[in-house]
């Protein structure tokens, strides 16, 4: 039983506080106001579009509107504000039965595109409903964060494919950047909506939140998988005298297939004698992969520092491009201060001291859902710059263009008019406004009107469109 006094499904409660002002501040003859969302700048030079499925099952398709919700938004938001205008909201009850009268066009999910191009637009197709256009704003600007999640997954999966190009196999990439979020980010939502994101990219994942989503939202029944693996507790709840113990008990439990340990609670030079002497005939007469894990130290030195410890105890051959790889039977997992840029550092230095990319595969969490990188602007909003803006307006039967121009900030410069994406022949996009759209040849996809999802995206879609 909820002890909530307010329904969390409320949509008419789901935007910022000043909007509840505006349907009175348009000009009078107001009857179409359309608005664009895009990343205006930022230092990914391409975003990969997905989330927004999300956002309109979520909180926009059937009837969402009803006459409790607005006696219910009325109770608070009179106290909040001092007076609430429920007429408007009336209105989409008796004549639309609840339903939004809005239409939402957007890029195919999982499309990737230069960067400053418009992702969606958003009007509202009863003239009374002007207002709802922007009203909507809030919500459905949250998609900024799965899709920059996937951006940055994305970019990561250029990283670990380079160096597998150059000195291994790119055959097992899906497995490469495994989500460790779920406990580093702000809520239960965002290790859903985020660890989605990522699953658009790789396939590994210890964040079940973004199973359910990708189950809920995108039709997948699983999207991720993970192994049986420790962690500090099941390992030192043994006593350090028991350190050699706790990993046999690893190789018992876990006799075939893939199987992580933590092996850094103590020393993780002792541990790695350990593994190679006390159960070294273990190890190499599995069925699988025993994969050591670190869990502390300078990711690019104690990395390289464990794989030259291991070369002493296990089989070690140089691949056809010249870089060691050890025996399949054992690998590493760098899951500890991991994000795009120590990806990079790791690789960058296994590959200086002869070693392939092949031997080790990284974990990380909040610098795949939550903080990212300094580099690149971290994880939020502004990392892709994103904004939802009018760019046109109908007033008294006239369209009028609609824009920002502020001197103090070009780079805030907005659209004019209706906007339309195409894609040229190098493969890139353009957003076409101010009288120079073209509907006919528009990329942007009719997703939603008037309550229906008209497009749905299954995953599968989603990863094949984005693939590298």
């Amino acid at each position: 039983m909820s002890c909530s006094k307010y329904s969390n499904d409320n949509l008419i409660l789901k935007s910022d506080s000043y909007k509840y002002s505006h349907a009175v501040q348009y000009p009078a003859g107001t009857t179409e106001i359309y608005s664009y969302f895009a990343p205006r700048g930022g230092k990914y030079s391409e975003v990969c579009f997905v989330g927004l499925q999300i956002f309109i099952q979520q909180y926009l398709v059937g009837k969402v509107i009803t006459k409790e919700k607005i006696d219910e938004a009325e109770d608070l938001l009179t106290l909040h504000l001092g007076k609430f205008d429920r007429t408007i909201w009336d209105y989409i009850v008796d004549k639309h039965d609840g339903i939004l009268p809005i239409k939402i066009k957007a890029l195919p999910e999982g499309t990737c595109i230069n960067n400053k191009n418009v992702l969606f637009t958003i009007v509202n197709t009863d003239p009374k409903c002007f207002w709802l256009t922007n009203f909507l704003e809030t919500i459905l600007s949250q998609v900024w964060y799965p899709m920059t999640v996937a951006t940055n997954s994305r970019e990561a999966k250029k990283v670990i494919l380079k160096y597998l190009n150059e000195t291994g196999s790119p055959d097992e990439i899906g497995f490469k950047l495994h989500d460790f979020g779920y406990r580093g980010v702000s809520s239960d939502q965002s290790a859903g909506h985020g660890g989605f994101a990522h699953l658009t990219q790789f396939l590994g994942t210890d964040t079940m939140a973004s199973l359910i989503v990708a189950a809920n939202y995108y039709d997948s029944p699983c999207a991720g998988f993970s192994i049986a693996a420790s962690e500090h507790s099941t390992m030192t709840s043994w006593g350090k005298d028991g350190e050699s113990k706790a990993y046999g008990n690893m190789l018992k439990q876990f006799p075939n297939g893939l199987v992580a340990c933590v092996s850094d609670s103590y020393d993780i030079f002792n541990a790695i004698k350990i593994w190679g002497t006390d159960h070294k005939e273990t190890i190499m007469n599995r069925d699988g992969t025993l994969v050591i894990r670190p869990d502390s130290g300078d990711p690019p030195t104690i990395d390289l520092q464990i794989l030259q410890e291991l070369e002493k105890y296990f089989p070690v051959k140089v691949n056809d491009k010249g870089y060691k790889v050890l025996d399949n039977h054992i690998r590493i997992i760098q899951g500890d201060g991991i994000d795009l840029d120590m990806i990079e550092k790791v690789l960058e230095n296994l590959k200086k001291n002869g070693w392939s990319a092949d031997n080790i595969a990284f974990g990380s969490g909040g610098g795949l859902l939550q903080k990212g990188t300094k580099s690149r602007g971290g994880m939020n909003r502004d990392t892709l710059k994103c904004a939802c803006k009018c760019s046109h307006a109908i007033i008294n039967g006239k369209g009028v263009n609609v824009f920002k121009d502020p001197i103090t900030d070009p780079g805030k410069k907005s659209h004019k008019g209706y906007v339309s994406v195409h894609k040229l022949e190098d493969g890139t996009y353009e957003t076409r406004d101010n009288g120079n759209h073209n509907f006919e040849t528009d990329v942007l996809v009719d997703i939603f009107e008037n309550g229906k999802l008209i497009k749905k995206y299954s995953l599968e879609e989603i990863r094949g469109r984005c693939t590298i």
